[in-house]
Protein backbone atom coordinates (compact mmCIF):
# COMPACT_ATOMS: atom_id res chain seq x y z
CA UNK A 1 0.00 0.00 0.00
CA UNK A 2 1.51 3.37 -0.99
CA UNK A 3 2.62 5.75 1.76
CA UNK A 4 0.11 8.58 2.06
CA UNK A 5 1.79 10.39 4.92
CA UNK A 6 1.54 14.17 4.67
CA UNK A 7 4.48 15.80 2.93
CA UNK A 8 5.69 19.30 3.80
CA UNK A 9 4.53 21.94 1.34
CA UNK A 10 6.04 25.35 0.65
CA UNK A 11 4.59 28.12 -1.50
CA UNK A 12 6.91 29.18 -4.28
CA UNK A 13 6.41 31.44 -7.30
CA UNK A 14 8.82 31.73 -10.20
CA UNK A 15 9.74 35.34 -11.10
CA UNK A 16 8.70 34.74 -14.71
CA UNK A 17 5.11 34.03 -13.58
CA UNK A 18 4.90 37.41 -11.85
CA UNK A 19 6.48 39.19 -14.83
CA UNK A 20 3.89 37.64 -17.14
CA UNK A 21 1.06 38.65 -14.81
CA UNK A 22 2.24 42.27 -14.68
CA UNK A 23 2.67 42.43 -18.44
CA UNK A 24 -0.86 41.18 -19.01
CA UNK A 25 -2.26 43.70 -16.52
CA UNK A 26 -0.46 46.59 -18.20
CA UNK A 27 -1.65 45.49 -21.65
CA UNK A 28 -5.30 45.06 -20.67
CA UNK A 29 -7.95 46.19 -23.15
CA UNK A 30 -10.71 47.94 -21.24
CA UNK A 31 -14.43 48.16 -22.06
CA UNK A 32 -16.43 51.33 -22.05
CA UNK A 33 -19.11 51.86 -19.41
CA UNK A 34 -22.38 53.83 -19.34
CA UNK A 35 -22.32 57.14 -17.53
CA UNK A 36 -22.80 56.81 -13.79
CA UNK A 37 -23.28 53.02 -14.00
CA UNK A 38 -21.07 52.37 -10.96
CA UNK A 39 -21.63 48.81 -9.76
CA UNK A 40 -25.27 48.64 -10.94
CA UNK A 41 -24.48 46.62 -14.09
CA UNK A 42 -21.72 44.53 -12.55
CA UNK A 43 -18.11 45.47 -11.98
CA UNK A 44 -17.37 49.19 -11.85
CA UNK A 45 -14.73 49.62 -14.56
CA UNK A 46 -13.11 52.68 -13.00
CA UNK A 47 -12.64 50.91 -9.66
CA UNK A 48 -11.25 47.83 -11.36
CA UNK A 49 -8.78 49.85 -13.40
CA UNK A 50 -7.43 51.37 -10.21
CA UNK A 51 -7.11 47.95 -8.59
CA UNK A 52 -5.43 46.48 -11.67
CA UNK A 53 -2.94 49.33 -11.74
CA UNK A 54 -1.96 48.56 -8.15
CA UNK A 55 -1.80 44.83 -8.93
CA UNK A 56 0.66 45.56 -11.74
CA UNK A 57 2.88 48.15 -10.09
CA UNK A 58 2.38 48.22 -6.33
CA UNK A 59 1.15 44.94 -4.92
CA UNK A 60 3.89 42.87 -3.26
CA UNK A 61 3.05 39.20 -3.84
CA UNK A 62 6.36 37.90 -2.43
CA UNK A 63 5.55 39.59 0.89
CA UNK A 64 2.05 38.13 0.89
CA UNK A 65 3.39 34.70 -0.06
CA UNK A 66 5.84 34.88 2.83
CA UNK A 67 2.98 35.74 5.21
CA UNK A 68 0.92 32.78 3.96
CA UNK A 69 3.96 30.54 4.34
CA UNK A 70 3.93 31.10 8.09
CA UNK A 71 0.96 28.75 8.24
CA UNK A 72 2.02 25.09 8.58
CA UNK A 73 1.17 23.39 5.29
CA UNK A 74 1.32 19.88 3.92
CA UNK A 75 0.29 17.98 0.81
CA UNK A 76 -1.63 14.72 1.06
CA UNK A 77 -2.55 12.18 -1.63
CA UNK A 78 -6.29 11.60 -1.68
CA UNK A 79 -8.20 9.79 -4.41
CA UNK A 80 -5.20 10.07 -6.72
CA UNK A 81 -4.96 13.83 -6.21
CA UNK A 82 -2.50 15.98 -4.34
CA UNK A 83 -4.44 18.03 -1.80
CA UNK A 84 -2.97 21.12 -0.18
CA UNK A 85 -3.77 21.40 3.54
CA UNK A 86 -3.10 23.92 6.27
CA UNK A 87 -2.64 21.75 9.38
CA UNK A 88 -2.10 23.77 12.55
CA UNK A 89 -2.07 22.08 15.94
CA UNK A 90 -3.41 23.58 19.15
CA UNK A 91 -0.91 25.54 21.19
CA UNK A 92 -2.19 24.11 24.50
CA UNK A 93 -2.37 20.30 24.56
CA UNK A 94 -3.58 20.09 28.18
CA UNK A 95 -7.36 20.08 27.74
CA UNK A 96 -9.14 17.82 25.23
CA UNK A 97 -8.30 19.23 21.81
CA UNK A 98 -11.01 19.07 19.18
CA UNK A 99 -9.84 18.57 15.58
CA UNK A 100 -11.77 20.85 13.24
CA UNK A 101 -11.88 20.69 9.45
CA UNK A 102 -12.85 23.99 7.81
CA UNK A 103 -14.06 23.97 4.21
CA UNK A 104 -14.06 27.05 2.00
CA UNK A 105 -16.31 27.93 -0.93
CA UNK A 106 -16.18 29.97 -4.13
CA UNK A 107 -14.55 32.30 -5.13
CA UNK A 108 -11.76 31.57 -2.70
CA UNK A 109 -9.57 28.81 -1.23
CA UNK A 110 -7.79 28.23 2.08
CA UNK A 111 -7.47 32.06 1.92
CA UNK A 112 -10.92 32.30 3.52
CA UNK A 113 -9.66 30.96 6.87
CA UNK A 114 -6.17 32.44 7.05
CA UNK A 115 -7.19 35.00 9.68
CA UNK A 116 -8.82 32.51 12.07
CA UNK A 117 -6.15 29.79 12.26
CA UNK A 118 -4.23 31.44 15.10
CA UNK A 119 -7.44 32.49 16.85
CA UNK A 120 -8.59 28.87 16.92
CA UNK A 121 -5.31 27.12 17.70
CA UNK A 122 -4.18 29.57 20.38
CA UNK A 123 -7.20 31.32 21.89
CA UNK A 124 -5.27 32.21 25.05
CA UNK A 125 -3.01 34.49 23.02
CA UNK A 126 -6.08 36.40 21.87
CA UNK A 127 -7.90 36.80 25.17
CA UNK A 128 -9.75 33.48 25.03
CA UNK A 129 -9.84 30.31 27.10
CA UNK A 130 -6.98 27.88 26.32
CA UNK A 131 -9.46 25.04 26.79
CA UNK A 132 -11.15 26.17 23.56
CA UNK A 133 -8.13 25.37 21.37
CA UNK A 134 -8.57 23.36 18.17
CA UNK A 135 -6.33 21.40 15.87
CA UNK A 136 -7.24 23.19 12.65
CA UNK A 137 -7.33 21.52 9.23
CA UNK A 138 -8.01 23.74 6.20
CA UNK A 139 -7.79 21.87 2.88
CA UNK A 140 -8.04 23.42 -0.56
CA UNK A 141 -10.80 21.52 -2.33
CA UNK A 142 -9.59 19.73 -5.50
CA UNK A 143 -9.60 22.29 -8.29
CA UNK A 144 -9.07 25.20 -5.88
CA UNK A 145 -5.93 26.88 -4.60
CA UNK A 146 -2.85 24.67 -4.45
CA UNK A 147 -4.69 21.34 -4.67
CA UNK A 148 -4.59 19.37 -7.92
CA UNK A 149 -7.26 19.97 -10.55
CA UNK A 150 -9.33 16.79 -11.00
CA UNK A 151 -9.81 15.41 -14.50
CA UNK A 152 -13.51 15.06 -13.73
CA UNK A 153 -15.14 17.64 -11.45
CA UNK A 154 -15.97 16.37 -7.97
CA UNK A 155 -19.21 17.18 -6.20
CA UNK A 156 -19.61 18.03 -2.52
CA UNK A 157 -20.38 14.40 -1.62
CA UNK A 158 -17.10 13.22 -3.15
CA UNK A 159 -15.11 15.97 -1.44
CA UNK A 160 -16.68 15.07 1.92
CA UNK A 161 -15.52 11.48 1.42
CA UNK A 162 -11.99 12.75 0.73
CA UNK A 163 -12.07 14.84 3.90
CA UNK A 164 -13.05 11.80 5.97
CA UNK A 165 -10.04 10.01 4.48
CA UNK A 166 -7.85 13.05 5.13
CA UNK A 167 -8.80 13.18 8.80
CA UNK A 168 -7.92 9.49 9.12
CA UNK A 169 -4.49 10.08 7.59
CA UNK A 170 -3.94 13.02 9.96
CA UNK A 171 -4.81 10.80 12.93
CA UNK A 172 -8.25 12.10 13.87
CA UNK A 173 -10.90 9.38 14.38
CA UNK A 174 -13.48 11.97 15.47
CA UNK A 175 -13.66 15.66 14.66
CA UNK A 176 -15.85 18.70 14.10
CA UNK A 177 -16.68 20.16 10.69
CA UNK A 178 -17.49 23.71 9.65
CA UNK A 179 -17.87 25.66 6.45
CA UNK A 180 -19.72 28.17 4.35
CA UNK A 181 -20.90 28.39 0.74
CA UNK A 182 -19.84 25.14 -1.01
CA UNK A 183 -17.98 24.34 2.21
CA UNK A 184 -21.30 24.31 4.02
CA UNK A 185 -22.50 21.53 1.71
CA UNK A 186 -19.29 19.55 2.06
CA UNK A 187 -19.61 19.81 5.86
CA UNK A 188 -23.23 18.71 5.60
CA UNK A 189 -22.29 15.56 3.67
CA UNK A 190 -19.51 14.82 6.12
CA UNK A 191 -22.16 14.76 8.85
CA UNK A 192 -24.60 12.78 6.72
CA UNK A 193 -22.20 10.12 5.47
CA UNK A 194 -19.85 9.88 8.48
CA UNK A 195 -22.04 10.57 11.53
CA UNK A 196 -19.99 8.20 13.69
CA UNK A 197 -16.98 10.45 13.19
CA UNK A 198 -18.38 13.99 13.09
CA UNK A 199 -19.18 15.11 16.64
CA UNK A 200 -20.97 18.29 15.49
CA UNK A 201 -21.22 20.47 12.38
CA UNK A 202 -21.30 24.26 12.10
CA UNK A 203 -22.43 26.15 9.01
CA UNK A 204 -23.01 29.75 7.96
CA UNK A 205 -25.90 28.98 5.61
CA UNK A 206 -28.70 26.47 5.36
CA UNK A 207 -28.46 25.52 1.73
CA UNK A 208 -31.00 26.23 -0.97
CA UNK A 209 -34.52 24.82 -1.25
CA UNK A 210 -34.34 21.45 -2.94
CA UNK A 211 -36.62 20.08 -5.67
CA UNK A 212 -39.68 18.19 -4.54
CA UNK A 213 -40.29 20.04 -1.29
CA UNK A 214 -43.94 19.89 -0.25
CA UNK A 215 -44.75 23.59 -0.29
CA UNK A 216 -47.96 23.00 1.63
CA UNK A 217 -45.94 21.72 4.59
CA UNK A 218 -43.85 24.88 4.87
CA UNK A 219 -44.34 27.68 7.34
CA UNK A 220 -45.07 31.19 6.03
CA UNK A 221 -41.49 32.18 6.87
CA UNK A 222 -40.12 29.27 4.84
CA UNK A 223 -42.32 30.14 1.87
CA UNK A 224 -41.16 33.76 2.04
CA UNK A 225 -37.56 32.51 2.07
CA UNK A 226 -38.22 30.34 -1.00
CA UNK A 227 -39.68 33.35 -2.81
CA UNK A 228 -36.72 35.51 -1.78
CA UNK A 229 -34.36 32.86 -3.12
CA UNK A 230 -36.08 32.85 -6.49
CA UNK A 231 -35.89 36.63 -6.62
CA UNK A 232 -32.20 36.62 -5.73
CA UNK A 233 -31.46 34.03 -8.41
CA UNK A 234 -33.21 36.17 -11.03
CA UNK A 235 -31.25 39.29 -10.03
CA UNK A 236 -27.87 37.87 -9.05
CA UNK A 237 -27.63 34.25 -10.16
CA UNK A 238 -26.33 34.55 -13.73
CA UNK A 239 -22.82 33.57 -12.63
CA UNK A 240 -24.23 30.38 -11.11
CA UNK A 241 -26.08 29.53 -14.29
CA UNK A 242 -22.83 29.84 -16.22
CA UNK A 243 -20.90 27.73 -13.71
CA UNK A 244 -23.53 25.00 -13.70
CA UNK A 245 -24.01 24.75 -17.46
CA UNK A 246 -21.12 26.10 -19.54
CA UNK A 247 -18.18 26.79 -17.21
CA UNK A 248 -15.56 26.22 -19.89
CA UNK A 249 -16.90 29.10 -21.97
CA UNK A 250 -16.06 31.63 -19.28
CA UNK A 251 -12.94 29.76 -18.17
CA UNK A 252 -11.15 30.53 -21.45
CA UNK A 253 -11.24 34.29 -20.98
CA UNK A 254 -10.80 34.25 -17.21
CA UNK A 255 -7.71 32.04 -17.44
CA UNK A 256 -6.17 34.26 -20.13
CA UNK A 257 -6.89 37.69 -18.65
CA UNK A 258 -6.09 38.69 -15.06
CA UNK A 259 -8.34 41.72 -15.47
CA UNK A 260 -11.18 39.45 -16.55
CA UNK A 261 -10.50 37.16 -13.59
CA UNK A 262 -10.52 40.15 -11.25
CA UNK A 263 -13.81 41.41 -12.67
CA UNK A 264 -15.48 38.01 -12.20
CA UNK A 265 -14.36 37.67 -8.59
CA UNK A 266 -14.17 41.22 -7.22
CA UNK A 267 -17.80 41.95 -7.99
CA UNK A 268 -18.77 38.96 -5.83
CA UNK A 269 -16.40 39.87 -3.00
CA UNK A 270 -17.95 43.33 -2.91
CA UNK A 271 -21.58 42.28 -3.36
CA UNK A 272 -21.54 39.42 -0.86
CA UNK A 273 -19.66 41.10 1.99
CA UNK A 274 -20.75 43.46 4.74
CA UNK A 275 -20.06 46.92 3.32
CA UNK A 276 -17.93 48.26 0.50
CA UNK A 277 -14.67 48.09 2.44
CA UNK A 278 -14.70 44.60 3.96
CA UNK A 279 -11.34 43.80 2.33
CA UNK A 280 -8.17 45.75 1.72
CA UNK A 281 -6.74 45.84 -1.79
CA UNK A 282 -3.90 43.58 -0.67
CA UNK A 283 -6.38 41.02 0.70
CA UNK A 284 -8.41 41.01 -2.51
CA UNK A 285 -5.30 40.70 -4.64
CA UNK A 286 -3.93 37.83 -2.56
CA UNK A 287 -7.10 35.86 -3.30
CA UNK A 288 -6.90 36.79 -6.99
CA UNK A 289 -3.19 36.00 -7.25
CA UNK A 290 -3.72 32.53 -5.82
CA UNK A 291 -6.36 31.91 -8.49
CA UNK A 292 -4.12 33.33 -11.22
CA UNK A 293 -0.92 31.49 -10.32
CA UNK A 294 -2.66 28.14 -9.83
CA UNK A 295 -4.86 28.46 -12.93
CA UNK A 296 -7.87 27.22 -10.98
CA UNK A 297 -10.71 29.51 -12.00
CA UNK A 298 -12.05 26.99 -14.53
CA UNK A 299 -11.73 23.96 -12.26
CA UNK A 300 -13.32 25.85 -9.34
CA UNK A 301 -16.33 26.79 -11.48
CA UNK A 302 -16.74 23.21 -12.69
CA UNK A 303 -17.63 22.11 -9.17
CA UNK A 304 -20.95 23.90 -9.63
CA UNK A 305 -21.59 21.70 -12.66
CA UNK A 306 -20.88 18.60 -10.59
CA UNK A 307 -23.07 19.75 -7.71
CA UNK A 308 -25.96 20.50 -10.06
CA UNK A 309 -26.12 16.76 -10.82
CA UNK A 310 -26.52 15.68 -7.18
CA UNK A 311 -29.82 13.72 -6.97
CA UNK A 312 -32.71 15.44 -5.17
CA UNK A 313 -32.94 12.59 -2.67
CA UNK A 314 -29.44 13.49 -1.46
CA UNK A 315 -30.43 17.13 -1.05
CA UNK A 316 -33.46 16.13 1.00
CA UNK A 317 -31.58 14.10 3.64
CA UNK A 318 -31.82 15.39 7.21
CA UNK A 319 -28.64 15.92 9.22
CA UNK A 320 -28.93 14.14 12.60
CA UNK A 321 -25.50 15.16 13.86
CA UNK A 322 -25.80 18.16 16.24
CA UNK A 323 -25.87 21.23 14.01
CA UNK A 324 -25.18 24.90 14.62
CA UNK A 325 -25.59 27.93 12.40
CA UNK A 326 -24.21 31.45 12.53
CA UNK A 327 -26.28 33.56 10.16
CA UNK A 328 -24.37 36.73 9.39
CA UNK A 329 -26.45 39.79 8.50
CA UNK A 330 -24.99 40.53 5.05
CA UNK A 331 -24.92 36.95 3.79
CA UNK A 332 -26.86 36.11 0.63
CA UNK A 333 -29.98 34.28 1.86
CA UNK A 334 -30.52 33.67 5.54
CA UNK A 335 -32.85 30.72 6.15
CA UNK A 336 -35.55 30.87 8.82
CA UNK A 337 -35.20 28.78 11.94
CA UNK A 338 -38.07 26.54 10.82
CA UNK A 339 -36.05 25.44 7.77
CA UNK A 340 -32.99 24.66 9.86
CA UNK A 341 -35.11 22.63 12.28
CA UNK A 342 -36.70 20.80 9.37
CA UNK A 343 -33.40 19.86 7.73
CA UNK A 344 -31.02 19.40 10.68
CA UNK A 345 -30.76 18.44 14.33
CA UNK A 346 -30.55 22.10 15.25
CA UNK A 347 -28.95 22.79 18.63
CA UNK A 348 -27.79 26.39 18.18
CA UNK A 349 -28.57 29.30 15.88
CA UNK A 350 -27.06 32.76 16.29
CA UNK A 351 -27.26 35.99 14.33
CA UNK A 352 -24.05 38.01 14.77
CA UNK A 353 -24.39 41.74 14.26
CA UNK A 354 -21.64 42.10 11.62
CA UNK A 355 -20.29 40.09 8.72
CA UNK A 356 -21.27 38.71 5.36
CA UNK A 357 -20.71 35.71 3.14
CA UNK A 358 -16.98 35.59 3.90
CA UNK A 359 -17.45 35.96 7.65
CA UNK A 360 -14.30 34.06 8.64
CA UNK A 361 -12.24 36.63 6.72
CA UNK A 362 -14.41 39.72 7.26
CA UNK A 363 -14.96 39.22 11.00
CA UNK A 364 -12.41 36.64 12.16
CA UNK A 365 -12.78 37.37 15.89
CA UNK A 366 -16.56 37.00 15.75
CA UNK A 367 -16.35 33.86 13.62
CA UNK A 368 -13.76 32.26 15.89
CA UNK A 369 -15.90 33.03 18.94
CA UNK A 370 -18.91 31.43 17.24
CA UNK A 371 -16.95 28.23 16.66
CA UNK A 372 -15.50 28.13 20.18
CA UNK A 373 -18.94 28.53 21.76
CA UNK A 374 -20.71 26.08 19.49
CA UNK A 375 -18.18 23.25 19.75
CA UNK A 376 -17.46 23.64 23.48
CA UNK A 377 -20.00 20.97 24.61
CA UNK A 378 -18.62 18.40 22.14
CA UNK A 379 -14.95 18.38 23.08
CA UNK A 380 -15.21 15.30 25.27
CA UNK A 381 -16.74 13.40 22.35
CA UNK A 382 -13.37 13.14 20.57
CA UNK A 383 -12.05 10.73 23.23
CA UNK A 384 -14.99 8.35 23.06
Amino acid sequence: MPDRSPEPFALHTEPDALADLRARLRAARWPDAPDDAGWSLGTDVASLRELAGYWADGYDWPAQEAALSRLPQVRVRLGGLGVHVVHARAADRGAPVLPLVLTHGWPDSFWRYTKVVDLLTDPAAHGGDPADAFDVVVPDMPGFGYSDRPGRPLDSIAVAALWAELMTILGYPRFGAAGGDIGSHVSRYLALDHPERVVAVHRTDGGQPYPGVDLASLTPEERDWFDAGAGWAAREGAYMGMHRTKPQTAAVGLTDSPVGLASWIVEKLRGWSDGDHAFTDDEILTNLTIYWLTGTIGSSMRMYHANAAIPPEQLARRVEVPSGFSLFPADLLRPPRAWLERTTNLVRMTEPDRGGHFAAFEQPEIYARELREFFRPYREEVSR
